[in-house]
């Protein structure tokens, strides 16, 4: 049975973590090697073009994760030190409160074709509508994987642009069912069928025709309930601590400050990120495409704001919640292709892509909380700058056990520099 609570996770060696792993998960030793072998050349070289080699990240397991009463342990690519960790510290706390729970939409994706040459908007718009129903059904007569699996065509929208940079145009937005795919080549196929249609209807131009990442029809939704005892915080400068009360408050008015000021919901958003994409990245996923979404959806109401709200229940409890656009796939694309995305799919071991959308908005909801669980207390600089000081060891020229000895003695002084790292390395060295 699959556990996320692995205590000493962190100081075990490699090894010991991919023993350990298995034995915490439902798969073996044999089916986490795609997680330590670098990808091949040859099936680099099939998935974009002119492939030289690969480049390869970190890819670490956030722990403690409950969400919707079950353990997952998750897989997270990321090069920024304090993420897995922060996350994975966020989860223990979340634990004590039910863990997260999660719930998203149908996965519906939005087609868009931008139809010029059109006198008479209004009308070119009823005529579309009038005949949508046989416009649905052509674009579900063609064969496809999608339609096998219950996928189709859905609804016809069209939306009316009476000002643009070159004049008037319609949009007629194809809503389309996409299962457990991420979508963006049904979509975009599925639009290229429809234009001709559309052209015969309005006597208009069919000119762009792909799917919007956008994707506010297919919505993914976290919330946590925190005890407030749990937030109790003791730091590592002095004697600072803080009541789970006074963590409480921080992290609400932090929050605040995100849903009032877009300059701080950009840095805000970002921490959510830090938990979204590596999960995306680590399943083969577009995340790319899911940036552009959460940020669009942030604006939706015509200023940036925090795509995050916290607030406290009537207990005095820490209450989170997330709701983001998250167009994510189990089949298809890189997912199906990458023997590590595969191998992160069966790691968390997700029946669907919205149990995965699920399981990423879970993340995303832990990070931020990490983030400003950090900066209403002691500090961001403080915890990360630790995290951090291995990477300026290693620059600096520490191998072996001297990485462990420089970044520690760095990280104590609050002087995380290269510099200063090698002025420490060599007196290490010269006194062996």
């Amino acid at each position: 049975m699959t556990t996320s609570r692995i205590p000493g996770f962190y100081n075990l060696t490699l090894d010991q973590r991919l023993a350990t792993l298995a034995d915490a998960s439902h798969l073996s030793q044999g089916e986490l090697i795609p997680f330590t072998s670098p990808l091949a050349p040859d099936i680099a070289s099939h998935m974009v073009e002119n492939v030289i080699g690969t480049y390869s990240l970190p890819l670490g397991i956030a722990l403690n994760f409950t969400v919707n009463r079950r353990d997952v342990l998750i897989p997270m690519v990321i090069e920024e030190p304090s993420v897995v960790a922060g996350a994975s510290f966020m989860a223990k706390l979340a634990r004590a409160g039910g863990g997260f729970t999660a719930t998203s939409t149908e996965p519906l994706m939005i087609g868009q074709l931008q139809v010029l040459g059109l006198e008479d908007l209004s009308k070119a718009a009823e005529q579309v509508l009038a005949n949508k129903a046989e416009l649905l059904a052509y674009v579900d007569a063609a064969e496809s994987s999608l339609k096998s699996r219950g996928g189709g065509a859905r609804d016809l929208e069209v939306r009316l642009i009476e000002e643009s940079p070159i004049g008037k145009f319609l949009v007629i937005h194809l809503i389309y069912d996409v299962r457990d795919a991420m979508g963006a080549n049904a979509v975009n196929t599925a639009c290229e069928r429809l234009a001709p249609k559309i052209e015969s209807i309005t006597g208009g131009r069919a000119h762009l025709r792909i799917l919007s990442n956008l994707t506010d029809r297919r919505m993914a939704k976290a919330t946590c309930v925190i005890p407030v005892k749990e937030l109790a915080f003791v730091g590592q400068i002095g004697n600072l601590s803080y009541t789970g009360e006074e963590v409480r408050n921080g992290i609400i008015a932090a929050y605040a400050f995100a849903a009032a000021d877009p300059y701080r919901a950009a840095t805000h958003n970002k921490g959510i990120m830090n938990g979204v994409d590596p999960v995306v990245i680590a399943t083969g996923n577009d995340w790319r495409a899911i940036e552009a979404g959460a940020h669009a959806y942030a604006a939706r109401s015509g200023k940036y704001a925090s795509l995050s709200t916290w607030s406290k229940d009537e207990n005095g409890n820490l209450l989170g919640e997330l709701e983001m656009p998250l167009a994510v796939g189990i089949v298809g694309g890189a997912t199906k292709v990458h023997p590590a995305a595969q191998a992160a799919i069966k790691l968390m071991n997700v029946k669907s892509a919205g149990e995965l959308a699920e399981i990423i908005v879970s993340v995303g909801l832990a990070q931020n909380m990490a983030a400003l669980r950090a900066l209403a207390t002691e500090g961001i600089q403080r915890g990360h700058m630790s995290l951090h000081a291995r990477q300026v060891a290693i620059a600096a020229g520490a191998s072996g056990e001297l990485i462990e000895r420089v970044a520690s003695q760095i990280a104590a002084e609050g002087i995380v520099r290269i510099d200063r790292a090698k002025e420490i390395l060599k007196t290490m060295e010269s006194g062996k």
